[in-house]
């Protein structure tokens, strides 16, 4: 829902009568714009009058109002204006007011009331604020809308109009240039997007394509204060990852889904998949790696983040973070080792519950383009529903790396590492490496280089099996781990990642030995 959306929102609720309303937003100059908008449209003899502790009672025609320093006196005030001309169809906002309602009853109460005597008027009051919130007493009386993040046509016209305004600056942007300027700068605050766009302006005077780098950079830097989502670079690609090639697949057929073909094809945007497997089998990589094959901003939920310490911080957290995901859809939305959401083993008071039970909802009901790639290690800890159809289109299974993945991978990270694979004996070392994941796998390597260094020699295969000689896979010390989520495989509940059949990928399986 974009800013006509939320207007319409608040036309409807006018009409209905409604006489608190609760806007939720930290853009409140973009909300008083909008209320201005919706005042205008639904009466332009009207008025819109503000109130905060600085300035007061204002009013945006230029009335002269009366004095009212505090809270309680703005709140008489405005009861008095509203029922001396009750035929006026006047908007009154509060700014900043859950500030007092938090702390002084008196504040509650003389809002209840003052909305309970505004029904019988023209006028309506709304609270801007930006955490969502309110009090219980309040919540029979009004109404919460949430303001969204602009959209891309918004974000556009402050960028046409920041060109046209300022003095002195070149742009060699086209206009589908200047719209992936704008796209870019999705998931900001209208202010945040025109601090961006100067700052862009002002580096060189010039605006080009580079500047669709540095806008990222500054949302980047947004996101990050988000404190529950990080901006990930998506670089990695297919050949970044060795093995699991049914998921590969699986993810090649859906790489046009979110593009304009795909909608005039109407098909529906996948919803996202769920990754079970132990760790460093390239779960996380997997998710990187979408985002750089499909070419879309790639956000990781941080889970650990998510549990503030307030009461009720923490899901405001979580629908704050999953908004802005929406809002820079389409998108991929990582969700790593999911399971954590539950580790506080019921001693959080239920906020544990209560977030990840936002989330699920979050997850059945979007309708974004927002895919979601949830990772987990132990899905024992997971209640049954998390991972059933509707919330993903497929729960795939990474197991232990088969000898020709372990090949591959052995030579992903040689040639990342600026080495021939041709010059080593890939495939005695993928024997060598027999129940090593992929994340093992690299370490190996890594570890042989660090051993050829210090002798001021290139690495030799030699120096990849010693290394892999002194390793004690995971496969060996999570033994029963690894038994467990197989026996969850051959129950049907999941896809394995690298055979279509399930009973290749029975046949397949390394064999889990004994340390």
């Amino acid at each position: 829902m974009g800013t006509v959306g939320i207007q319409d929102e608040i036309r409807l609720y006018l009409r209905a009568r409604v006489a608190l309303i609760v806007l939720v937003t930290v853009e409140e100059q973009r909300a008083l714009d909008v209320l201005d908008q919706v005042r205008r449209d639904r009466d332009p003899s009207s008025d819109l009058v503000t109130w905060d502790i600085a300035d007061g009672l204002e009013s945006a025609s230029g009335r002269q109002l009366p004095k009212a320093a505090t809270p309680p006196d703005a709140l008489t005030k405005i009861k008095e204006l509203a029922q001396k001309e009750p035929r006026r169809r006047d908007l009154y906002v509060l700014k900043d007011f859950h500030a007092f309602w938090e702390r002084d009853p008196a504040v509650r109460r003389r809002l209840r009331n003052l909305a309970h005597k505004l029904v019988f008027t023209g006028s309506s009051l709304i609270v801007t604020t930006p955490v969502r919130d309110i009090p219980v007493e309040l919540g029979d009386d009004a109404v919460v809308v949430e303001m969204p993040l602009p959209e891309a046509d918004a974000l556009r016209r402050e960028l046409d109009q920041l060109i046209d305004s300022t003095k002195g600056v070149k742009s060699t942007l086209t206009p589908a240039g200047r719209s992936r300027l704008a796209q870019a700068a999705l998931g900001l605050t209208a202010a945040q997007a025109r601090r961006a766009f100067a700052k862009a302006i002002v580096r060189d005077e010039v605006l080009d394509d580079r500047d669709i780098e540095a806008v990222l950079a500054e949302k980047k830097a947004v996101i990050r204060e988000n404190e529950a989502l990080e901006f990930y670079s998506a670089e990695e690609s297919p050949d970044d990852l060795g093995g699991l090639d049914v998921l590969k697949e699986w993810l090649r057929l859906r790489e046009r889904a979110f593009g304009d073909a795909a909608r005039e094809f109407r098909l529906p945007a996948p919803k996202g998949i769920a990754l079970i497997g132990i760790p460093g089998t390239g779960k996380s990589l997997t998710a990187k790696m979408i985002g750089g094959l499909w070419r879309l901003p790639l956000l990781r939920l941080d889970v650990g983040a998510l549990f503030g310490s307030l009461v009720g911080e923490s899901e405001e957290r979580v629908r704050r973070a999953l908004r802005l995901a929406e809002t820079v859809s389409p998108c991929v939305l990582w969700i790593d080792e999911v399971e954590k959401a539950l580790s506080s083993g019921g001693h959080d008071g239920g906020t544990s519950q209560r977030v990840f039970g936002t989330v699920l909802t979050w997850m059945q009901e979007k309708t974004a383009p927002v895919f979601v790639v949830a990772t987990a290690n132990d899905v024992s800890a997971l209640p049954p529903e998390t991972l059933r159809r509707g919330r993903f289109d497929e729960v795939f299974f990474l197991d232990l790396p088969t000898e020709e993945e372990r090949r591959e991978i052995i030579t992903v990270h040689l040639r990342k590492r600026g080495r021939k694979p041709e010059m080593f004996d890939v495939y005695q070392l993928a024997l060598a490496c027999d129940g090593f994941v992929g994340a093992e796998l690299e370490q190996v390597v890594v570890d042989a280089m660090y051993a050829a260094f210090a002798e001021e020699r290139d690495i030799t295969t030699d120096d990849i099996a010693r290394a892999a000689a002194r390793t004690v896979p995971l496969s060996r010390s999570q033994r029963e781990v690894i038994e467990d989520l197989r026996a969850w495989l051959r129950e049907g509940r999941a896809q394995s990642a690298s055979f279509a059949e399930a009973d290749r990928a029975a046949e397949h399986q390394v064999p889990v030995l004994e340390v």
